[in-house]
């Protein structure tokens, strides 16, 4: 197969193991959500943006991005809006724990041994952690220790410098950040054809008492399901977001899996060899 990807699934199972059998090659899994991002985007931004960074990622570091994880954990009213808007999907704790458990435990058997979650969905945080530990746990039982498993959110490699050009006006936090400029800065660069910017709506950034209720209540998300103006975004801030969070993720990971600069080089040339091999 002469067709050259960093997607795993669109790979032929031989070529997939060869890549991965030898525990060389990182596997990328994207995690995100089907969450309402108010009236000027789709609810699938959380899938396309840790997709999107694994992808370019992958490029950098000769790695695989893995098939996302499509839904998420239940959105929470103080930083996703609130699982009370339509359209908003969401699963049981229990069920994204499992199903990253059950993943993880699969890509390791096939050989991969350096695994990165790249998160596009705040809520899914700790349910990330109880998977990984559990999988972890269970390889450990089975004899295999020498697996590292990286968990990353994209928004977190967004340094101060660029925080105060994206934000002139003082910046209010990630928590409120929901269908905001960061989010629809990117999905402007990456996805303009899924952006109504005329449809957003201006409103004040959504404040909240320093303790939760539950049931939630929902008169305390603002009307449109975002938490704070989208207004300020650009194509030039998602520029500026897509430079700073890829090379954040690049050099994570070229540090925790202890990977060398040319590592994409490296898996191309070797690709290429193969191929040639192969007729």
């Amino acid at each position: 197969m002469s067709h050259q990807t960093v997607f795993a699934a669109e790979l032929a199972w031989p070529e997939y193991k060869r890549r991965v059998s030898g525990g060389d090659c990182p596997i990328l899994l994207p995690l995100g959500s089907m969450e309402q991002h108010g009236h000027h985007m789709p609810m699938h931004v959380d899938v396309l943006l840790p997709t999107e960074f694994a992808r370019r990622a992958a490029t950098e570091i000769g790695a695989l991005v893995a098939p996302p994880f499509t839904y998420g954990y239940k959105s929470h009213t103080k930083s996703g809006g609130g699982n009370h808007l339509p359209g908003t999907t969401s699963l049981d704790g229990a069920t994204l724990v499992n199903a990253l458990r059950d993943v993880i435990r699969e890509f390791v058997r096939h050989g991969a041994r350096n695994l990165c979650i790249v998160n596009g969905h705040f809520e899914n945080s700790w349910f990330i952690v109880e998977g990984i530990d559990l999988a972890l746990r269970e390889l450990k039982w089975a004899g295999i220790t020498d697996v590292k498993i990286v968990v990353l959110s994209y928004w977190d490699f967004v340094h101060e410098e660029a925080i105060a050009k994206l934000y002139p006006d003082g910046f209010l936090g990630w928590d409120i950040e929901h269908g905001g400029v960061l989010e629809t800065s990117l999905m402007l660069s990456l996805y303009p054809e899924f952006v109504s910017l005329q449809d957003a709506v201006e409103h004040a950034p959504a404040r909240f008492p320093p303790y939760d209720v539950y049931p939630a209540n929902p008169d305390w998300t603002p009307p449109s399901g975002t938490l704070s103006s989208p207004l300020g975004a650009t194509i030039e801030k998602g520029e500026l977001l897509l430079s700073v969070c890829t090379e954040g993720i690049v050099s994570a990971l070229r540090k925790e899996f202890a990977l060398p600069a040319d590592a994409a080089e490296s898996v191309t040339r070797e690709a290429r060899t193969t191929l040639v091999e192969q007729g």
